[in-house]
């Protein structure tokens, strides 16, 4: 039940939420002594915890709805509470995260423990004040946006107008607005009249950062579709289609299944986006459909091992993908508790690993090394050793500062680059 299955940071770095397979959510604040040091550390504390979601069962389906959050997405903060979304498999809610360190004190009505007294018997008038407290962190539930998903939500994503956002399941992608519960609309349905005919579902999807009007959905057929929502209401038509065309020398019985594209984020500056698929992660350029810009492999050395991958059901690990605050590095991970980072600009790529034995505070990650067959270097290691229950599915980048958070199992582990 505490396995990690989404990490967010809100939009200062100074909040952190995880969701688990328990249907909890854990907020960790930065702490601010670190943060004002020089150099500043990236430490965080737990802020609050509360359960989001309780696991359910559909009558009219004879299914049961599991209570694990499935993506978490923070609004900007514009009062002194936050907010952010959480999500299981069918149900959608906004949680209101407030702080409380005064209490109010000297009714005139009420004693000391909260009874109510005899008003015959007030003689005199007090005037009731606020005194300090300990602090308290509260949540509570503002809105629920539920029925609106035949099948499992596998994204949200909230609109750069902070008023609206959308939901995403396998066939359809909903328009909410964040204050009205009862009713969203139907922007995308892939839905075929026979469900015999269906070749392709929605992986994920995402609102553009800053033009409002425009979002990206993936597939598991490996296509990204561009949406414009000015054209018109449904956007079953999409403005722009990004796809590579497939390399015939690579092609198996487990193309298709590796095609499928686990994660679609845009960069920060809404120029590019980020793909990733099992064996490799690739960048886009926005005005180019053709073909994406960079293609960085993230373990090509399973390439060879997809029969054994497959039997484990390990092929189709959706991993997710991150950009830093500078879309200068892009982030994703792996198997074995590793995690890859590439520099866009120095062309350079970086394995590490997230394991307890390395985890004392500012202890220096070694760049880790897989080897193929043939003579092992002393600090590298076998493709064959590799444990692929220790999986790095999601990871997330602190948006201004080279702060990463990666969720390892029910582990989660905060590194900062050491410049």
């Amino acid at each position: 039940a505490d396995i990690i299955s989404c990490v967010e940071f809100n939009s200062t770095g100074d909040l952190l939420a995880t969701g688990d397979k328990g249907g909890r959510v854990v907020i960790f604040q930065r702490d601010k002594a670190g943060k004002i040091a020089i150099p500043s550390r990236g430490e965080y504390n737990v802020y609050s915890t509360f359960q989001s979601h309780e696991p359910e069962f559909d009558y009219l389906k004879s299914l049961e709805i599991e209570e694990k959050i499935n993506k978490i997405r923070w609004l900007k903060r514009t009062n002194p509470a936050n907010f952010l979304l959480s999500t299981n498999d069918k149900t959608i809610k906004l949680w209101k995260v407030t702080e409380r360190d005064k209490r109010p004190e000297g009714y005139n009505l009420k004693d000391e423990s909260g009874l109510m007294r005899d008003p015959t018997n007030v003689t005199s008038l007090r005037v009731p004040s606020f005194k300090p407290m300990e602090l308290m962190v509260e949540a509570s539930p503002r809105r629920i946006f539920a029925n609106a998903h035949t099948y499992h939500i596998n994204s949200i994503s909230v609109n750069s107008d902070q008023e609206t956002y959308l939901s995403a399941d396998d066939l359809r992608i909903n328009l909410w607005h964040l204050e009205v519960t009862d009713q969203s609309f139907n922007i995308v349905d892939i839905k075929p009249a026979n469900m015999e005919e269906l070749t392709e579902v929605i992986t994920a999807a995402e609102f553009h950062p800053h033009e409002c009007n425009l979002f990206v959905y993936s597939s598991s057929k490996g296509t990204i579709r561009l949406c414009d929502m000015r054209e018109q209401a449904l956007c079953d038509k999409h403005a722009k289609l990004f796809e590579e065309p497939e390399d015939p020398t690579n092609r198996s019985f487990f193309s298709e299944i590796i095609s499928s594209i686990s994660d679609v984020k845009f960069s920060h500056n809404g120029r590019y986006m980020v793909t990733r698929d099992y064996l490799s992660i690739k960048v886009w350029d926005l005005l180019m459909e053709t073909k994406p810009i960079e293609t960085y492999q993230v373990h090509e050395y399973l390439r060879s091992k997809l029969c054994s991958l497959y039997e484990n059901d390990c092929i189709f690990d959706k991993f997710e993908c991150s950009w830093s605050g500078d879309d200068r590095h892009i982030m994703t991970g792996s198997y074995n508790n590793f995690y890859r980072m590439f520099d866009r600009e120095a062309k350079r790529d970086t394995t590490l690993e997230a394991c307890r034995e390395n985890m004392k505070p500012r202890t220096i990650l070694k760049p880790r090394k897989v080897c193929t067959g043939g003579k092992r270097k002393k600090e590298e290691i076998n493709v064959d050793c590799l444990d692929f229950n220790k999986k790095i599915l999601h990871t997330a980048w602190h948006p201004l500062e080279n702060i990463l958070a990666v969720a390892a199992t029910n582990n989660l582990y905060i590194f900062q680059s050491k410049d």
